[in-house]
């Protein structure tokens, strides 16, 4: 059995059908599903067990024997959320509740880190899982302190030679788009948000920049396909002797007029942008420049290529959101 925590979110769906396509195998989830339409991200899935969060530690204990892997995404994701302590309850203290649980039962545990741990990237973008590497970072908002606090209990445990589960693997997410993101309001993709107001009628709408190094538009990040984060997430699992902390993202920066000119050009259409002021709530903590370093994931031995901006938004707007079921 695979127990995936926050699979029925946006990786962790995604996630599920790449487990489910490899075969038979008995997939549990745990996450809530709230009131609106997350159910239809595991809707075409065979589920084996769905567990709320409230009675995982229950589960687990019943399942210890047939469980081999956890796989935790699930997560207080929000970069806006204002309430630290369903932050650290969600993002800190269950995780290494988990992290623990798989030590003493001797089960594998892969975790998910964030991009967020490197807050406005003058550290660098480098996944040194080092005690003082980690203890270098900056988060900028709660959510990326909530991940890089438990990135320093781990990089503290494994120092000290302590209790850890049979395989351990952080992974840092950068920015993903792709199918199974549409019930994260806000939180959903650039891509996604760009498409749903050119279907309505309207203009794409950009921030301007407040940086006199970058123009309107030339803010960058690293936009990553959900396809090859489950991708490198198969790999990680099917290498059980690779551990550490891994940067998971194309390893190329690119600008969100790129992402708008990709999806109008996805849809066969000329671009029209509408220009706004950066929000002055987020304009001090703004990142203009995220790129993932992958080099220690290319070291470990993953070497698949990841998808290019283009294909990967012409696949997600001709494949998923322009067809009648947008749903993996």
């Amino acid at each position: 059995m695979i127990l995936v925590t926050g699979g029925a979110g946006f990786i962790g769906s995604n996630l599920l059908a790449g487990l489910e396509a490899r075969g038979p195998a008995a997939l549990a989830v745990c996450d809530r599903l709230g009131q609106d339409d997350k159910w239809r991200n595991i809707a075409k899935r065979e589920i084996a067990a769905f567990v709320p969060p409230e009675r995982l530690a229950a589960f687990l204990d019943a399942n210890r024997d047939a469980l081999d892997a956890v796989f935790h995404l699930g997560a207080v994701s929000s970069t806006t959320e204002k309430d630290a302590d369903l932050i650290v309850e969600s993002n800190f203290t269950l995780s290494l509740q988990l992290w623990d649980w798989c030590a003493r039962h001797g089960k594998r545990l892969i975790y998910a880190s964030s991009a967020a741990t490197y807050g406005d990237g003058a550290q660098g973008f480098d996944d040194d899982a080092s005690v003082a590497h980690l203890a270098k970072l900056k988060p900028l908002n709660a959510y990326g302190w909530s991940k890089n606090a438990f990135d320093r209990r781990v990089a503290r445990i494994v120092q000290g030679n302590g209790p850890r589960p049979r395989q351990w693997v952080g992974v840092k997410f950068f920015n993903v788009y792709g199918p199974n993101e549409y019930h994260k309001g806000a939180m959903a993709s650039v891509a996604y948000h760009t498409y749903r107001r050119i279907k309505e009628g309207g203009r794409a709408r950009l921030f301007r920049s407040h940086n006199p190094q970058y123009k309107d538009g030339g803010q960058k990040r690293d936009f990553v396909w959900v396809g090859d984060c489950v991708d490198a997430l198969l790999w990680l699992y099917d290498h059980p002797d690779k551990e550490g902390l891994y940067n998971i993202g194309s390893g190329a920066a690119r600008s969100f007029l790129d992402l708008t000119n990709a999806v109008y050009a996805a849809l066969g259409r000329t671009a029209e942008i509408e220009w706004v002021d950066t929000p002055e709530d987020i304009r001090a903590k703004y990142q203009y420049f995220t790129q993932a370093k992958i080099d220690r994931l290319r070291a470990a031995g993953y070497q698949k290529p990841t998808t290019t901006l283009e294909d990967g938004v012409a696949t997600y707007v001709r494949d998923f959101l322009e067809s009648a079921d947008p749903y993996r």
